[in-house]
């Protein structure tokens, strides 16, 4: 299957295949995996301190507030978002038919980016925080992010620029649009934050929050989902004028949206109606995405049965259908006074974190990294096992949250009930979601294991195609 699946002659036409290094791309999807492990472990001790609050309390270190920093910051940045970037280096060059423009400023890049998240393990555990939610490195560790981002963006770009096709394929589009777009999220939420106070310092990090989500993970994971469905399944994209539709639309509607978390709090009316009104308007980029990803595979659902990266895609693409669904009810005035600040948050955002974009970075890692070690995958009987206990836990991880969240938020709104007995009502549903971490993190050590025997498997004798 050529490499462009809009029409545009693959590299092999132009001027024969190029062979590439990929040891940017190695670097980052082995250290990316080995964190996904590292972080489950405390994110199921978590889970557990929720429903037993005197699981290592003595210990400054493992308190929730140290631990629940380092599992936000090493999921979101140690494992998926360096996953993404990983699978960039990956499918960029391949998409513009040249090598990386410099494996090296890669590769510094990938020492780099290990360095902030080794720096974040030591300063969060020790208690060094910023106290802004996304945003809790310490000052240096943001400064190492920007030039790191900066040498990753420069590396993309340049590659993009000395590209063989005139035309460019959507993943292209998505991946130009994260750099950038992350580069003013990321500044906004970590910088401009320090220099304001209350409810603009408030505004200006639930901006972050939310497109950090929205303008970050979202844009890289849809470029991978645009690049992988139709290689997984091997089918051409159904519609390249829709993807573009989507593209700009997500690009003129998400950055608005963040106030939404601060509906009947102190911002003005007008800002809460504006973030009501984008949020709704999200149905807009997400079902032109949506349907396009159906109308590629359709008549190839029977392949998921064996196809484990193309059943993680799709199972990701129904997350993503249904987190962008939740958003903009999330934003209505009646259902925002119930499930704000609740266990439905969480819910929420680990569907769109796990369910969706992890499972488009996992299914990324399980088609690629045979290719790129040159060997086949360590056991596809396990990988499917993977993806059934990631699902299987994610399932009741999210519908319990929900369920759960909404019970809370009725508590919450009936002043007779005082609040500790909403606490204790809530005990089921932390115990529920205790194991259901289990079980996800069952399907990560299984993914981890899977993946890293894979690059440390016997060599073909051929070289795999990539």
């Amino acid at each position: 299957m050529p490499e462009q699946t809009s029409g545009v002659k693959s590299s092999a036409a132009v001027a024969g295949p190029t062979v590439h290094e990929d040891t940017t791309a190695k670097w980052f999807l082995v250290s990316s995996i080995a964190y996904f492990f590292i972080v489950g472990i405390v994110a199921l001790i978590i889970a557990a301190k929720f429903v037993w609050p005197e699981i290592l309390g003595t210990v400054a270190m493992l308190s929730y507030g140290r631990l629940r920093p380092l599992h936000v910051n090493g999921m979101l940045f140690g494992w998926l978002l360096a996953a993404d970037m990983g699978l960039t280096y990956y499918f960029i060059p391949r998409l513009c038919g040249v090598k990386l423009y410099s494996e090296k400023l890669g590769i510094a890049t990938a020492a780099l980016w290990n360095f902030i998240i080794l720096g974040a393990v030591v300063s969060l555990l020790a208690g060094w925080n910023q106290g802004l939610e996304y945003a809790e490195l310490p000052l240096f560790l943001d400064i190492c992010v920007v030039v790191a981002w900066i040498m990753f963006g420069a590396n993309i770009f340049l590659t993009i620029a000395s590209r063989k096709y005139e035309q460019m394929y959507v993943s292209i589009w998505y991946i130009m649009g994260t750099i950038l777009w992350t580069a003013f999220v990321y500044l906004t939420g970590n910088f401009a934050t320090l220099f304001t106070t209350g409810v603009n310092q408030a505004n200006l990090n639930w901006m972050y929050v939310h497109n950090a989500v929205g303008l970050i993970f979202t844009p890289v994971g849809l470029a991978i989902a645009y690049y992988f469905i139709p290689k997984a399944s091997n089918t051409p994209l159904y519609s390249h004028k829709l993807s573009m539709i989507g593209f700009w639309s997500l690009a003129f509607v998400y950055v608005w949206t963040g106030a939404h978390h601060m509906l009947h709090g102190p911002i003005s009316q007008w800002l809460q109606t504006i973030s009501i009104a984008f949020s709704v308007m999200l149905i807009m980029p997400v079902w032109a995405v949506v349907y396009n990803f159906f109308g590629t595979v359709k008549g190839q659902w029977h392949q998921m049965r064996d196809n484990v990266p193309l059943k993680f895609l799709m199972s990701g693409v129904v997350f993503y259908l249904l987190t962008c669904f939740q958003g903009p009810m999330h934003s209505l005035r009646a259902v925002n006074a119930i499930v704000s600040k609740t266990d439905w948050i969480p819910g929420h955002a680990h569907m769109a974190v796990l369910g969706a974009f992890s499972f488009f970075a996992i299914a990324g890692c399980y088609h690629i990294l045979p290719k790129l070690f040159n060997t086949a995958l360590y056991s596809d009987s396990l990988a499917n096992w993977s993806y059934w206990m990631l699902m299987t836990g994610g399932l009741g991880f999210f519908v319990t949250l929900w369920l759960g969240g909404f019970w809370q938020g009725w508590q919450w709104n009936n002043w007779s009930i005082p609040f500790i007995d909403t606490v204790i009502a809530l005990k089921p549903v932390w115990l529920v979601r205790f194991f259901s971490g289990i079980l996800m993190f069952a399907g990560i050590t299984m993914f981890a294991y899977n993946t890293l025997a894979t690059a440390l498997g016997p060599k073909s004798a051929a070289q795999a195609a990539s």
